[in-house]
């Protein structure tokens, strides 16, 4: 289990924000993507308005996307097309609109899990039973002096 800590400058784009890590170093958010090697899917739980939108923009935007990277709610899923190293495509869900797996299912949610390219999920619990064994699990918590605590488990 790895813990962050994450700084928000004072500007309300996601560069502003820097990632902490346990010995006070500040580091890039691709530190979390290197330390989960081979792991590509990722379910990000918090509560509403925690960051976990925001904090998947800066790993998009660090992997190299020149995409709009936005919150998914109402189409799901968004595809952001990565530069290198991470040439390819990132799928980002926000599962909070599903009613259940079966919605899912249907929009054809285990082949972008199991696509081998990066996945970025917010609301996974309805999901769950779809997800890869070996998901990373990350959990951001606000903290009381407006920071936030990311802690990455299953490493």
């Amino acid at each position: 289990m790895r813990t962050y800590t994450i700084k928000k400058g004072t500007s309300e784009q996601a560069e502003a924000l820097q990632l902490i890590n346990e010995q006070g170093e500040t580091v890039s958010a691709l530190e979390i993507l290197r330390e989960a090697e081979p792991h590509r899917v990722f379910a990000f739980d918090g509560k509403m308005g925690a960051g976990k939108t925001t904090f998947i923009k800066k790993l998009c935007e660090e992997m190299g996307t020149m995409d709009v990277v936005n919150s998914p709610t109402f189409a799901i899923v968004n595809v952001y097309d990565v530069e290198q190293p991470y040439r390819g495509e990132v799928y980002h869900f926000d599962c909070y609109r599903l009613k259940d797996i079966r919605e899912a299912m249907d929009f054809g949610a285990e082949e972008y899990l199991y696509s081998g390219n990066y996945c970025f999920i917010e609301w996974p619990e309805m999901i769950e039973a779809l997800l890869p064994e070996d998901t990373v699990h990350v959990s951001i918590q606000p903290m009381e002096n407006g920071d936030r605590k990311l802690v990455i488990g299953n490493l």
